[in-house]
């Protein structure tokens, strides 16, 4: 597996630990510098967030990846992930939302 699928691999795996609420995963995914920019611009730490999987605050309930442009430099790398995302978040309902991250 070259380094493009392995990064690819790690975004899929990371939804699915989103979904099951495998805060263990999310924890070994994410760097402690992590940082979630919510699209409403609410920042949540890496702790912050795992945290709100954990209790329910964020529910993930599925998520299909339409576009991953990952781009490598050496020894760094950056994906951008383009998914369409199932989930109630903040106490509101159920909703699906086309989302980007980039890491």
């Amino acid at each position: 597996m070259n380094d493009r699928q392995q990064i690819i691999e790690l975004y899929n795996h990371m939804y699915q630990a989103m979904v099951e609420k495998d805060t263990a995963t999310l924890n070994s995914i994410h760097a402690n510098e992590f940082v979630l920019i919510h699209m409403t611009g609410m920042r949540q730490s890496k702790h912050e967030y795992i945290n709100a999987i954990a209790d329910g605050t964020l529910n993930y309930y599925s998520a299909e990846h339409e576009q991953m442009d990952v781009a490598i430099d050496g020894d760094r790398a950056t994906l951008t992930g383009r998914s369409r995302v199932t989930a109630a978040v903040f106490g509101g309902g159920k909703h699906t939302w086309q989302l980007q991250l980039t890491f």
